[in-house]
């Protein structure tokens, strides 16, 4: 079966994408069909595989980003239609398609799936300059997920003012935008140097979590495979 409706996706015009303001970003809906978008809700990763990310400095002393973390790499456990969707990511008319988007000749995917609990947040941040962009899969349903307990990412403007390697709070940009995460939503967005985004704190029951998959787009030759890249971060930490 199909997973993402490649004729939504070919049909974003990365023109209009690139002059997008205060960063490239877009945030449609219907991405995936609507038969793929349920098989993969149906079939989500059980966050016993998950590694807990609570506590770690972040750069500059932006407050922690606590969640559960999975990063995807071959021979990972994860349920069939999740190998499907990414199989299928990994094609050429995905992969050419989002390089397209961001300004780039080849790139390299990294998957991973954050599962946010409530009471935990994203701080303002922009993403690592190893990176040139995201796609982010969102998977809470309308009916399970109340909007009142918060989850959309926040699109912030610095007005080109503030440096990434600072704390601001969400008090310190000029105009902030919530981008859709509700039901079958994505958001796409460029990696800058002004990309700031952010996720208010969730206020969830305890038995719910903010679902989302990313989609990590890398320059062509930063990492030989997925493997090695996780295998620095072990190395890394430890």
């Amino acid at each position: 079966m199909q997973y993402l409706d490649f004729d939504k996706f070919k049909a974003i015009n990365a023109a209009e994408f690139r002059t997008t303001q205060p960063y490239p970003w877009i945030n449609p809906q219907g991405l995936l069909t609507d038969e793929g978008y349920q098989r993969l809700l149906n079939n989500m990763p059980d966050v016993s595989l998950f590694e807990k990310k609570f506590g770690y400095e972040r750069i500059a002393g932006q407050k922690p980003h606590d969640r559960y973390s999975l990063e995807y790499a071959p021979g990972t456990p994860v349920p069939e239609p999740w190998k499907e969707f990414i199989a299928e990511l990994c094609g050429d008319s995905y992969r050419n398609n989002l390089a397209k988007l961001f300004g780039a000749r080849k790139i390299n995917l990294r998957f991973h799936w954050h599962y946010t609990p409530n009471g935990c947040s994203v701080s303002p941040h922009t993403d690592s300059v190893r990176e040139h962009g995201s796609q982010l899969f969102y998977f809470n349903p309308e009916g399970n997920w109340d909007p009142a307990w918060g989850g959309d990412t926040l699109v912030l403007d610095d007005g080109g003012q503030l440096k990434f390697e600072t704390a601001p709070t969400l008090d310190d940009f000029s105009n902030e935008v919530s981008a859709s995460s509700i039901g079958n939503y994505s958001l796409i967005f460029e990696r800058t140097r002004h990309s700031w985004h952010a996720v208010r704190e969730i206020s969830c029951p305890e038995d719910r979590l903010r679902r989302v998959f990313i989609v990590v787009a890398n320059p062509e030759n930063i990492y030989r495979t997925v493997r090695d890249r996780v295998m620095r971060k072990k190395v890394h930490r430890f």
